[in-house]
């Protein structure tokens, strides 16, 4: 497992090594103890959860606040997405920046999403299957988030506007600049 840097402070790329032959292959998806070793961080999850979408589906951007703020490790494990983290911590030198990588089905590769960001991702392929581990349980109550498309944040979704998917609820998200996410 290598573990990459973004510009992002305390989010990270978890790189796997895969074995491959002519059987097909074998990756440790995920080590709490090397993750730890490697970043400092020691996440316990207690919740896992999948999606499946459509070509042009814009999920996000998401968070859970307060007391349920929720740390993600993200995975693409069929298809190909364009994934985004937000640092909304008001304290962080990161805040209000993002950072964007294809996860997918063929690099294997999964993001690490702290607590106190936003996180949505663009469907890429003709389908894909989304995994996250969260380390805190979902509550309805404390659902926040920025709007996709904020003029401040500028995402590049790689996807065409007009071939977007977005659901009503989130075209409701405020912008970073309101800070009510």
């Amino acid at each position: 497992m290598k573990i990459i840097e973004t510009i992002l402070k305390d989010c990270y790329i978890i790189e796997p090594t895969v074995f491959e032959d002519e059987r097909g292959y074998f990756y440790e998806k995920f080590n709490e103890k090397k993750f730890h070793e490697l970043s400092g961080i020691c996440p316990h999850f207690v919740q896992d959860n999948i999606s499946k979408s459509s070509y042009g589906v814009l999920r996000g951007l998401h968070l859970q606040k307060g007391e349920h703020a929720q740390a993600k490790l993200v995975s693409c494990t069929e298809g190909r997405v364009y994934d985004v983290a937000v640092d909304l911590r008001e304290n962080s030198p990161s805040f209000g920046k993002w950072f964007g990588i294809e996860l997918s089905d063929e690099n294997k590769f999964q993001l690490f999403i702290p607590r106190g960001f936003a996180h949505g991702f663009s469907v890429l392929s003709s389908t894909a299957i989304f995994t996250y581990k969260c380390d805190n349980y979902y509550n309805k109550e404390s659902e926040g988030g920025v709007i996709w498309n904020d003029t401040d944040l500028n995402i590049d979704w790689k996807l065409p506007e007009n071939e977007i998917i977005i659901s009503e609820k989130d075209k409701l998200l405020p912008a970073l600049k309101d800070k009510n996410f």
